[in-house]
Protein backbone atom coordinates (compact mmCIF):
# COMPACT_ATOMS: atom_id res chain seq x y z
CA UNK A 1 0.00 0.00 0.00
CA UNK A 2 1.34 3.45 -1.27
CA UNK A 3 1.83 5.51 1.93
CA UNK A 4 -1.27 8.20 3.23
CA UNK A 5 -0.77 11.57 1.28
CA UNK A 6 -1.48 15.01 3.41
CA UNK A 7 -2.06 18.34 1.35
CA UNK A 8 -0.28 21.11 3.79
CA UNK A 9 -3.03 22.66 5.84
CA UNK A 10 -5.76 20.56 4.55
CA UNK A 11 -7.47 17.74 6.23
CA UNK A 12 -7.71 15.72 3.17
CA UNK A 13 -6.15 12.23 4.16
CA UNK A 14 -6.19 9.98 1.26
CA UNK A 15 -4.56 6.54 0.52
CA UNK A 16 -4.14 3.63 -2.18
CA UNK A 17 -4.58 0.49 -0.95
CA UNK A 18 -3.08 -2.35 -4.18
CA UNK A 19 -5.01 -5.11 -2.35
CA UNK A 20 -8.30 -3.41 -2.92
CA UNK A 21 -9.86 -4.38 0.13
CA UNK A 22 -10.17 -1.06 2.21
CA UNK A 23 -13.16 -0.05 2.52
CA UNK A 24 -14.59 2.57 0.01
CA UNK A 25 -12.78 6.13 -0.30
CA UNK A 26 -14.56 8.99 -1.49
CA UNK A 27 -12.46 11.41 -4.38
CA UNK A 28 -15.73 13.73 -3.85
CA UNK A 29 -14.47 16.41 -0.74
CA UNK A 30 -10.56 16.51 -2.25
CA UNK A 31 -10.00 19.75 -4.19
CA UNK A 32 -7.85 19.96 -7.64
CA UNK A 33 -4.20 20.17 -5.49
CA UNK A 34 -5.18 16.96 -3.49
CA UNK A 35 -6.54 14.96 -6.90
CA UNK A 36 -3.50 15.78 -8.24
CA UNK A 37 -1.34 14.47 -5.32
CA UNK A 38 -3.09 11.45 -5.56
CA UNK A 39 -3.28 10.73 -9.13
CA UNK A 40 1.20 11.39 -8.70
CA UNK A 41 0.42 8.77 -6.13
CA UNK A 42 -0.85 6.85 -8.89
CA UNK A 43 1.88 7.39 -11.27
CA UNK A 44 -0.36 9.27 -13.14
CA UNK A 45 0.37 12.60 -13.74
CA UNK A 46 -0.76 15.45 -11.98
CA UNK A 47 -2.68 17.02 -14.69
CA UNK A 48 -5.43 14.21 -13.70
CA UNK A 49 -6.29 15.99 -10.86
CA UNK A 50 -7.61 18.77 -12.83
CA UNK A 51 -9.73 16.80 -14.94
CA UNK A 52 -11.26 14.74 -11.81
CA UNK A 53 -12.05 18.32 -10.88
CA UNK A 54 -13.60 19.35 -13.34
CA UNK A 55 -15.51 16.11 -13.60
CA UNK A 56 -16.50 16.16 -9.72
CA UNK A 57 -17.15 20.12 -9.06
CA UNK A 58 -18.23 21.37 -12.63
CA UNK A 59 -19.49 18.94 -14.98
CA UNK A 60 -21.16 17.01 -11.66
CA UNK A 61 -20.72 13.49 -12.62
CA UNK A 62 -21.38 11.04 -9.46
CA UNK A 63 -20.17 8.14 -10.72
CA UNK A 64 -16.70 7.15 -11.12
CA UNK A 65 -17.15 4.86 -14.89
CA UNK A 66 -18.83 7.85 -16.35
CA UNK A 67 -15.63 10.09 -16.03
CA UNK A 68 -14.93 9.49 -19.67
CA UNK A 69 -11.88 12.00 -19.59
CA UNK A 70 -10.21 9.39 -17.89
CA UNK A 71 -8.75 5.96 -19.89
CA UNK A 72 -11.30 3.59 -19.07
CA UNK A 73 -8.28 1.33 -17.87
CA UNK A 74 -7.57 4.42 -15.13
CA UNK A 75 -11.04 4.15 -13.84
CA UNK A 76 -10.92 0.31 -13.76
CA UNK A 77 -7.99 0.57 -11.78
CA UNK A 78 -9.23 3.38 -9.44
CA UNK A 79 -12.31 0.97 -8.40
CA UNK A 80 -10.35 -1.84 -8.22
CA UNK A 81 -8.35 0.05 -5.31
CA UNK A 82 -11.34 1.20 -3.69
CA UNK A 83 -12.10 4.86 -5.01
CA UNK A 84 -15.71 5.91 -5.88
CA UNK A 85 -17.19 9.26 -6.56
CA UNK A 86 -18.57 9.11 -2.86
CA UNK A 87 -20.75 12.63 -3.34
CA UNK A 88 -23.79 12.83 -0.71
CA UNK A 89 -27.08 11.81 -2.37
CA UNK A 90 -30.55 12.72 -1.64
CA UNK A 91 -32.40 10.09 0.04
CA UNK A 92 -36.12 11.43 0.49
CA UNK A 93 -37.69 14.71 -0.28
CA UNK A 94 -40.55 16.60 1.33
CA UNK A 95 -42.46 19.00 -0.50
CA UNK A 96 -44.24 22.14 1.20
CA UNK A 97 -47.54 23.80 -0.01
CA UNK A 98 -45.04 26.40 -0.49
CA UNK A 99 -42.46 25.36 -3.05
CA UNK A 100 -39.80 24.55 -0.46
CA UNK A 101 -38.38 21.49 -0.66
CA UNK A 102 -36.59 19.51 2.78
CA UNK A 103 -34.13 16.63 2.07
CA UNK A 104 -32.60 14.09 4.29
CA UNK A 105 -28.94 13.41 2.59
CA UNK A 106 -27.00 10.35 3.11
CA UNK A 107 -23.62 11.15 3.54
CA UNK A 108 -19.89 9.66 2.65
CA UNK A 109 -19.10 7.48 6.12
CA UNK A 110 -22.24 4.29 5.14
CA UNK A 111 -22.90 4.75 8.84
CA UNK A 112 -26.88 5.16 8.13
CA UNK A 113 -27.62 8.73 9.59
CA UNK A 114 -28.56 11.30 7.38
CA UNK A 115 -28.86 15.26 7.38
CA UNK A 116 -30.95 17.85 6.35
CA UNK A 117 -31.01 20.55 3.52
CA UNK A 118 -33.45 22.77 2.23
CA UNK A 119 -34.43 24.47 -1.00
CA UNK A 120 -36.12 27.61 -0.61
CA UNK A 121 -37.57 28.95 -3.82
CA UNK A 122 -37.61 32.32 -3.85
CA UNK A 123 -35.49 32.93 -0.93
CA UNK A 124 -36.94 33.93 2.63
CA UNK A 125 -35.78 37.47 2.53
CA UNK A 126 -32.99 36.92 5.04
CA UNK A 127 -30.44 38.22 2.56
CA UNK A 128 -32.34 41.77 2.45
CA UNK A 129 -29.65 44.11 3.65
CA UNK A 130 -26.76 42.36 4.45
CA UNK A 131 -24.32 43.65 1.11
CA UNK A 132 -25.69 40.07 -1.09
CA UNK A 133 -27.39 42.53 -3.64
CA UNK A 134 -25.02 44.99 -5.77
CA UNK A 135 -21.85 44.09 -4.18
CA UNK A 136 -19.95 42.62 -7.54
CA UNK A 137 -20.78 39.38 -6.25
CA UNK A 138 -21.78 37.23 -9.71
CA UNK A 139 -25.37 36.60 -10.40
CA UNK A 140 -26.91 33.42 -9.17
CA UNK A 141 -30.38 32.63 -10.67
CA UNK A 142 -31.74 29.29 -9.53
CA UNK A 143 -34.56 27.90 -11.63
CA UNK A 144 -37.42 26.26 -9.40
CA UNK A 145 -39.92 23.87 -11.03
CA UNK A 146 -42.62 21.94 -9.80
CA UNK A 147 -42.70 18.43 -9.64
CA UNK A 148 -45.60 16.29 -11.48
CA UNK A 149 -47.60 14.14 -9.33
CA UNK A 150 -46.15 11.19 -11.43
CA UNK A 151 -42.61 11.92 -9.76
CA UNK A 152 -43.88 11.31 -6.45
CA UNK A 153 -44.23 8.23 -4.36
CA UNK A 154 -46.92 8.83 -1.46
CA UNK A 155 -48.61 11.61 -0.05
CA UNK A 156 -47.70 12.17 3.58
CA UNK A 157 -49.35 14.54 6.16
CA UNK A 158 -45.50 16.46 6.21
CA UNK A 159 -46.60 16.95 2.39
CA UNK A 160 -45.80 14.84 -0.82
CA UNK A 161 -42.24 12.80 -0.01
CA UNK A 162 -40.30 10.44 -2.37
CA UNK A 163 -36.97 8.66 -2.37
CA UNK A 164 -34.68 8.70 -5.20
CA UNK A 165 -32.39 6.24 -6.51
CA UNK A 166 -30.96 7.24 -10.42
CA UNK A 167 -30.10 11.07 -11.37
CA UNK A 168 -33.18 12.97 -10.55
CA UNK A 169 -34.99 15.11 -13.55
CA UNK A 170 -32.52 17.91 -12.96
CA UNK A 171 -29.54 15.71 -13.44
CA UNK A 172 -27.27 17.74 -16.58
CA UNK A 173 -26.78 14.19 -17.69
CA UNK A 174 -30.35 12.79 -18.49
CA UNK A 175 -31.41 16.60 -18.81
CA UNK A 176 -35.00 17.80 -18.22
CA UNK A 177 -37.93 15.51 -18.55
CA UNK A 178 -41.45 17.37 -19.49
CA UNK A 179 -43.75 17.78 -16.47
CA UNK A 180 -46.99 18.19 -16.19
CA UNK A 181 -49.23 21.13 -14.62
CA UNK A 182 -46.29 23.51 -14.39
CA UNK A 183 -47.65 27.69 -15.28
CA UNK A 184 -46.20 29.32 -17.63
CA UNK A 185 -44.41 26.25 -19.71
CA UNK A 186 -45.52 24.92 -22.71
CA UNK A 187 -45.41 21.46 -23.65
CA UNK A 188 -42.06 20.10 -24.06
CA UNK A 189 -41.86 17.21 -26.88
CA UNK A 190 -38.09 16.45 -26.06
CA UNK A 191 -35.73 15.79 -23.38
CA UNK A 192 -33.85 18.98 -23.55
CA UNK A 193 -35.27 22.63 -22.03
CA UNK A 194 -33.04 25.53 -22.65
CA UNK A 195 -32.20 28.03 -19.60
CA UNK A 196 -33.17 30.58 -22.39
CA UNK A 197 -36.92 29.42 -22.89
CA UNK A 198 -37.14 28.46 -18.78
CA UNK A 199 -38.06 31.62 -16.12
CA UNK A 200 -35.15 32.42 -13.69
CA UNK A 201 -36.14 32.31 -10.17
CA UNK A 202 -34.03 33.81 -6.60
CA UNK A 203 -33.42 30.78 -4.70
CA UNK A 204 -31.37 29.92 -1.04
CA UNK A 205 -30.81 26.65 -0.32
CA UNK A 206 -29.96 26.18 3.74
CA UNK A 207 -27.12 23.66 3.91
CA UNK A 208 -25.95 21.48 7.36
CA UNK A 209 -22.55 21.27 9.15
CA UNK A 210 -23.41 17.96 11.71
CA UNK A 211 -25.45 15.78 12.22
CA UNK A 212 -27.79 17.20 15.13
CA UNK A 213 -26.00 19.76 17.20
CA UNK A 214 -24.72 19.69 20.80
CA UNK A 215 -25.08 23.77 21.03
CA UNK A 216 -28.73 23.14 22.82
CA UNK A 217 -30.86 26.47 22.36
CA UNK A 218 -33.63 25.28 24.13
CA UNK A 219 -35.81 26.56 21.12
CA UNK A 220 -34.87 24.46 18.53
CA UNK A 221 -35.47 21.12 17.48
CA UNK A 222 -32.11 19.88 15.97
CA UNK A 223 -31.16 20.55 19.80
CA UNK A 224 -33.51 17.18 20.58
CA UNK A 225 -30.62 15.30 18.50
CA UNK A 226 -27.87 15.84 20.49
CA UNK A 227 -23.98 15.31 18.35
CA UNK A 228 -24.20 12.65 16.53
CA UNK A 229 -21.18 13.40 14.37
CA UNK A 230 -19.73 16.43 12.18
CA UNK A 231 -19.57 15.90 8.58
CA UNK A 232 -16.86 16.16 5.95
CA UNK A 233 -15.82 19.13 3.84
CA UNK A 234 -16.79 16.79 1.15
CA UNK A 235 -20.48 15.77 2.84
CA UNK A 236 -20.96 19.97 3.17
CA UNK A 237 -20.30 21.01 -0.13
CA UNK A 238 -22.06 17.75 -1.48
CA UNK A 239 -25.50 19.08 -0.23
CA UNK A 240 -25.64 22.13 -2.67
CA UNK A 241 -24.36 19.73 -5.61
CA UNK A 242 -27.11 17.35 -5.14
CA UNK A 243 -29.15 20.42 -4.72
CA UNK A 244 -27.85 21.53 -7.85
CA UNK A 245 -28.29 18.61 -9.73
CA UNK A 246 -32.03 18.20 -8.81
CA UNK A 247 -33.19 21.65 -9.66
CA UNK A 248 -30.59 21.99 -12.86
CA UNK A 249 -28.74 24.71 -11.82
CA UNK A 250 -25.95 26.42 -13.88
CA UNK A 251 -23.44 28.16 -12.23
CA UNK A 252 -22.80 31.70 -13.68
CA UNK A 253 -26.15 32.03 -14.94
CA UNK A 254 -28.87 31.12 -11.92
CA UNK A 255 -28.65 33.03 -8.44
CA UNK A 256 -28.71 31.12 -5.13
CA UNK A 257 -27.48 32.11 -1.92
CA UNK A 258 -26.33 29.51 0.18
CA UNK A 259 -26.87 30.10 4.10
CA UNK A 260 -24.91 27.42 6.52
CA UNK A 261 -27.56 27.43 9.35
CA UNK A 262 -29.06 23.94 9.21
CA UNK A 263 -28.42 21.45 11.63
CA UNK A 264 -25.33 21.88 13.55
CA UNK A 265 -22.99 24.97 14.61
CA UNK A 266 -20.58 25.23 11.82
CA UNK A 267 -17.95 26.66 13.98
CA UNK A 268 -17.80 23.70 16.58
CA UNK A 269 -16.96 22.29 12.85
CA UNK A 270 -14.94 24.31 11.70
CA UNK A 271 -11.84 22.95 9.27
CA UNK A 272 -13.98 20.79 7.36
CA UNK A 273 -17.05 24.04 7.16
CA UNK A 274 -14.23 26.11 5.75
CA UNK A 275 -12.63 23.04 3.39
CA UNK A 276 -16.54 22.75 2.08
CA UNK A 277 -16.24 26.61 1.36
CA UNK A 278 -13.14 26.72 -0.52
CA UNK A 279 -14.20 23.57 -2.50
CA UNK A 280 -17.58 26.10 -3.68
CA UNK A 281 -15.39 28.89 -4.40
CA UNK A 282 -12.22 27.49 -6.05
CA UNK A 283 -13.86 24.13 -7.69
CA UNK A 284 -17.32 25.34 -8.27
CA UNK A 285 -16.89 28.44 -8.91
CA UNK A 286 -19.59 29.98 -6.35
CA UNK A 287 -18.88 33.38 -4.59
CA UNK A 288 -18.35 33.75 -1.13
CA UNK A 289 -20.29 36.82 -1.34
CA UNK A 290 -23.66 34.61 -2.07
CA UNK A 291 -22.81 32.46 0.90
CA UNK A 292 -23.70 33.65 5.08
CA UNK A 293 -22.47 31.25 7.91
CA UNK A 294 -24.77 31.42 11.19
CA UNK A 295 -23.32 30.77 14.60
CA UNK A 296 -24.66 30.78 17.86
CA UNK A 297 -21.38 32.57 19.30
CA UNK A 298 -18.87 30.77 18.93
CA UNK A 299 -15.71 33.08 20.02
CA UNK A 300 -12.72 31.09 18.93
CA UNK A 301 -14.68 29.90 15.62
CA UNK A 302 -15.27 33.64 15.22
CA UNK A 303 -11.50 34.62 15.38
CA UNK A 304 -10.65 32.37 13.37
CA UNK A 305 -12.96 33.40 10.78
CA UNK A 306 -12.06 36.60 11.04
CA UNK A 307 -8.73 35.66 9.95
CA UNK A 308 -10.04 34.20 6.98
CA UNK A 309 -9.02 35.72 3.41
CA UNK A 310 -11.76 37.67 1.92
CA UNK A 311 -12.40 35.90 -1.58
CA UNK A 312 -13.05 32.71 0.61
CA UNK A 313 -15.71 34.20 4.03
CA UNK A 314 -19.12 34.05 3.25
CA UNK A 315 -20.34 36.50 5.15
CA UNK A 316 -21.47 36.39 9.05
CA UNK A 317 -24.62 36.46 11.00
CA UNK A 318 -24.77 35.80 14.85
CA UNK A 319 -27.27 34.22 16.35
CA UNK A 320 -28.69 36.43 19.17
CA UNK A 321 -31.67 35.96 20.07
CA UNK A 322 -31.89 38.36 23.23
CA UNK A 323 -31.43 41.27 24.15
CA UNK A 324 -29.36 40.96 27.12
CA UNK A 325 -27.07 37.94 28.79
CA UNK A 326 -30.05 37.02 31.29
CA UNK A 327 -32.71 35.86 28.67
CA UNK A 328 -30.00 34.63 26.25
CA UNK A 329 -28.50 32.36 29.19
CA UNK A 330 -31.97 30.70 30.14
CA UNK A 331 -32.97 30.04 26.01
CA UNK A 332 -29.51 29.43 24.82
CA UNK A 333 -26.81 27.59 27.42
CA UNK A 334 -23.64 28.65 25.01
CA UNK A 335 -24.00 32.53 26.37
CA UNK A 336 -22.58 31.38 30.11
CA UNK A 337 -19.08 30.32 28.21
CA UNK A 338 -19.18 33.21 25.79
CA UNK A 339 -22.05 36.13 27.17
CA UNK A 340 -22.62 39.04 24.56
CA UNK A 341 -19.98 41.24 25.15
CA UNK A 342 -17.18 38.28 24.03
CA UNK A 343 -19.16 37.68 20.97
CA UNK A 344 -19.13 41.08 19.95
CA UNK A 345 -15.29 41.62 20.67
CA UNK A 346 -14.87 38.55 18.43
CA UNK A 347 -16.98 40.06 15.73
CA UNK A 348 -15.10 43.58 15.82
CA UNK A 349 -12.33 41.24 14.31
CA UNK A 350 -13.85 40.46 11.02
CA UNK A 351 -12.36 42.60 8.30
CA UNK A 352 -15.90 43.90 6.54
CA UNK A 353 -16.09 44.47 2.76
CA UNK A 354 -17.56 47.10 1.42
CA UNK A 355 -21.39 47.56 1.94
CA UNK A 356 -20.87 44.38 3.46
CA UNK A 357 -23.26 44.23 7.05
CA UNK A 358 -23.32 41.88 10.34
CA UNK A 359 -26.50 40.28 10.72
CA UNK A 360 -28.21 39.58 14.06
CA UNK A 361 -30.72 36.82 13.34
CA UNK A 362 -33.36 37.26 16.08
CA UNK A 363 -35.69 34.54 17.00
CA UNK A 364 -39.29 36.03 18.22
CA UNK A 365 -40.60 34.10 21.26
CA UNK A 366 -44.27 34.83 21.75
CA UNK A 367 -44.03 36.58 25.28
CA UNK A 368 -40.76 36.03 25.70
CA UNK A 369 -38.46 37.75 23.20
CA UNK A 370 -41.09 40.03 21.36
CA UNK A 371 -41.95 42.66 23.25
CA UNK A 372 -41.36 46.59 22.17
CA UNK A 373 -39.29 47.15 25.14
CA UNK A 374 -36.99 44.21 24.46
CA UNK A 375 -36.69 46.01 20.60
CA UNK A 376 -35.35 49.45 21.94
CA UNK A 377 -32.57 46.87 24.14
CA UNK A 378 -31.76 45.45 21.57
CA UNK A 379 -31.26 48.33 19.00
CA UNK A 380 -28.92 50.06 22.23
CA UNK A 381 -26.64 46.96 22.26
CA UNK A 382 -25.84 47.01 18.40
CA UNK A 383 -25.79 50.73 18.17
CA UNK A 384 -23.02 50.01 21.05
CA UNK A 385 -21.38 47.42 18.76
CA UNK A 386 -20.38 49.87 16.38
CA UNK A 387 -20.70 47.66 13.89
CA UNK A 388 -22.43 48.20 9.98
CA UNK A 389 -25.22 45.66 10.90
CA UNK A 390 -28.85 44.74 10.57
CA UNK A 391 -31.13 42.58 12.10
CA UNK A 392 -33.20 39.71 10.99
CA UNK A 393 -36.49 38.83 12.65
CA UNK A 394 -37.72 35.02 13.07
CA UNK A 395 -41.05 34.61 14.03
CA UNK A 396 -40.49 31.05 16.03
CA UNK A 397 -41.36 27.83 13.92
CA UNK A 398 -42.84 25.06 16.40
CA UNK A 399 -42.29 21.65 17.26
CA UNK A 400 -43.43 18.70 18.61
CA UNK A 401 -42.48 18.80 22.36
CA UNK A 402 -40.70 22.61 23.03
CA UNK A 403 -43.32 24.86 24.87
CA UNK A 404 -42.82 28.03 23.15
CA UNK A 405 -45.08 30.23 21.32
CA UNK A 406 -45.43 31.90 17.71
CA UNK A 407 -45.74 35.18 18.44
CA UNK A 408 -48.81 37.15 16.87
CA UNK A 409 -48.14 39.09 13.49
CA UNK A 410 -48.96 42.24 15.06
CA UNK A 411 -46.57 41.70 17.31
CA UNK A 412 -43.49 40.63 15.04
CA UNK A 413 -44.49 44.06 13.14
CA UNK A 414 -44.53 46.18 16.41
CA UNK A 415 -41.12 44.91 16.93
CA UNK A 416 -39.42 45.55 13.46
CA UNK A 417 -41.21 49.16 13.68
CA UNK A 418 -39.17 49.87 16.73
CA UNK A 419 -35.94 49.07 15.62
CA UNK A 420 -36.63 50.55 12.98
CA UNK A 421 -37.74 53.72 14.91
CA UNK A 422 -34.54 53.53 16.80
CA UNK A 423 -32.36 53.56 13.36
CA UNK A 424 -31.72 49.88 12.86
CA UNK A 425 -32.31 47.96 9.82
CA UNK A 426 -34.71 45.21 10.35
CA UNK A 427 -36.24 42.06 8.32
CA UNK A 428 -38.27 39.78 8.76
CA UNK A 429 -37.89 36.51 7.53
CA UNK A 430 -40.77 34.31 6.15
CA UNK A 431 -41.40 30.82 7.14
CA UNK A 432 -40.62 28.61 4.52
CA UNK A 433 -41.58 24.81 4.62
CA UNK A 434 -43.34 24.91 8.26
CA UNK A 435 -45.88 22.22 7.26
CA UNK A 436 -42.86 19.80 6.33
CA UNK A 437 -40.59 20.51 9.40
CA UNK A 438 -38.08 22.91 6.85
CA UNK A 439 -37.86 26.15 8.83
CA UNK A 440 -35.62 27.60 10.63
CA UNK A 441 -35.13 25.26 14.67
CA UNK A 442 -37.48 22.62 12.61
CA UNK A 443 -34.52 20.19 11.24
CA UNK A 444 -35.08 16.83 12.77
CA UNK A 445 -34.85 14.37 10.21
CA UNK A 446 -38.87 14.59 10.77
CA UNK A 447 -40.35 11.52 8.80
CA UNK A 448 -43.85 11.03 10.33
CA UNK A 449 -46.66 13.15 10.01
Amino acid sequence: MLAPVMRENSSQLFSFDNTGRQSRKSLFGLDAEALAACMVEASEPAWRGRQLAEALYRQRIAELSEITTLAKALRQRLAFEGWQVGRPTIAQVFQSADGTERYLVEGQSGDGLTVETVWMPEGDDGEAGDGSDGDGAETLRAPSFPRSSAERVGNHALGSTHRLGAPGPGSPRTGLRPWGGVPDFRTWETNELSFAQKPAHHATICVSSQVGCAVNCDFCLTARLGLQRNLTAGEIAGQVLAVFDRHAVEVGRDRVNLVFMGMGEPFLNYDNFMGAVRLLVREVGLSPQRMTVSTSGIVPGIERFAAEPPEFRPKLAISLNAPNDAVRSQIMPINRKWPIAAVIDAVRQVKLRPRERITFEYVLLGGITDRPEQAIEVARLIRRTGLPAKVNLIAWNPGPGIHYATPQPEAVEAFRRTLADEGIQAYVRKPRGRDIYAACGQLKRTVEG
